[in-house]
């Protein structure tokens, strides 16, 4: 599409990090708002990559990186999953030699690189006056560093783990736990048919919200999370239980990828990293399932109980969204569009106490290991001694138990 120069205020939007239903439905509210309101919107396609790949050399209307939205164009695409716009995982403060783009490669030479200046130049060259990143706390923490840059920012929160600090809600949480429940009770039929142990393997790097609310909606019977180091032999002993009481005579558990055992190692499927540090997560729901059938005897007279392994994986997080993830980026883009309104930037919109509000972009904060501060309180929420969530007390509690810190 050829893009037309800007006469009046100018907003860009991205995403960044992994793709998750209700990504669309926000895009498309930011868009139809702004719109009708006067502004011009632009999509910035692949994140942070797109954003440092703007070439100065060039007009607007020539970076492919670039796409003019109206509402043509995400009423088309807003009812669907996934991100129209695609994404990445670059940090523009760290950028591979490989990865910097062929017309900065002659400035920028180092094993990491940091474009932080480019992009600013970048946003400014096509005359970006808002920018609206969508993203878990990767893609917000450096919209932070943009902030700091003089980048009028409104973020908005968006992880299937649901750990984006200073919210009780980020899109596409609901969707995951959806389907999570969904796949769940289908696999149980295989479980029930052969007695056996059913052990699912979901997201859920540092928290562990994506495998408890799913047993919180009566998805499992024990839930294992990155917060507490478990116990093997007290986790087999819990299922064979399980399975003795089930007329079925199977038992399921929900394994987060973060998870590990007591003195233990995460299991990672590689040892590369992202830009942002993160080694690819995966195996220990295999390796959990392999113990348990290795243990099982000990608890079960005798006898070897076998299992069924399932890595759910990209299935929680492809496809349509559902009616929450359909809703709350709806009232999200509104939001942040009330923010541009009144001039006001440096925000991320946001859930608390059950409404929506907004709060400071610099509450999106890592800790010392660059992982999410927003983590399962299980003092509160989970019963360290059975592996499964805790219901009693929640007076006052946000309605998915979820805590904003």
């Amino acid at each position: 599409m050829i893009l037309k120069s800007h006469t009046s205020k100018t907003i860009a939007i991205l995403t960044g990090g992994g793709d998750v239903p209700g990504l669309n439905p926000a895009i498309r509210a930011i868009t139809i708002r702004a719109t009708r309101e006067g502004y011009k919107v632009i999509g910035i396609k692949n994140g942070w990559k797109g954003v440092i790949s703007i070439n100065p050399l060039y007009p607007l209307e020539e970076q492919p990186y670039c796409m003019l939205l109206d509402d043509h164009i995400v009423n088309r695409l807003g009812r669907t999953g996934g991100t129209f716009l695609h994404s990445s995982r670059t940090k523009a403060d760290k950028v591979h030699l490989s990865e910097v783009p062929d017309h900065l490669k002659a400035t920028y030479k180092d094993e990491f690189n940091d474009l932080t200046q480019e992009a600013v130049t970048n946003l400014k060259h096509i005359g970006i006056d808002y920018l609206i990143p969508i993203g878990g706390d990767d893609t917000l923490s450096y919209a932070v560093r943009l902030h700091h840059e003089g980048v009028k920012t409104i973020g908005i929160p968006k992880t299937m783990d649901g750990d984006v600090p200073g919210t009780e809600y980020c899109i596409g949480f609901s969707t995951c736990v959806t389907r999570t429940i969904e796949l769940t009770h289908a696999l149980r039929t295989c479980a029930g048919s052969h007695e056996r142990f059913l052990v699912l393997e979901v997201f859920g790097r540092n928290a562990g919200f994506s495998a408890l609310l799913p047993t919180v909606g009566g998805a499992a019977d024990r839930c294992v999370i990155p917060e507490h180091e478990i116990n093997i032999e007290q986790l087999t002993a819990l299922m064979v239980e399980d399975r003795n009481n089930n007329p079925s005579k199977y038992s399921v558990v929900l394994v987060s990828e973060g998870a590990s055992y007591e003195g233990g190692n995460i299991s990672y499927t590689s040892h590369e990293t992202d830009a942002f540090g993160h080694k690819k997560l995966g195996g220990i729901g295999e390796d959990i399932g392999q113990q348990l059938k290795r243990i099982s005897s000990k608890f079960n007279d005798g006898k070897t109980i076998n299992v069924i392994n399932q890595k759910l994986g990209y299935l929680v997080r492809s496809g349509e969204p559902d009616a929450l993830d359909s809703i709350v980026p709806t009232a999200y883009a509104n939001l942040a569009m009330d923010l541009i309104t009144q001039g006001n930037s440096g925000q991320m919109v946001c859930i608390n106490d059950g409404k929506y509000n907004h709060i400071s972009i610099e509450t999106v904060k890592k800790d010392d290991k660059g992982e999410s501060t927003k983590k399962v309180n299980i003092s509160k929420f989970y019963d360290t001694n059975r592996y499964r969530p805790i219901y009693s007390n929640i007076i006052g509690d946000p309605m998915l138990i979820l805590t904003r810190e």
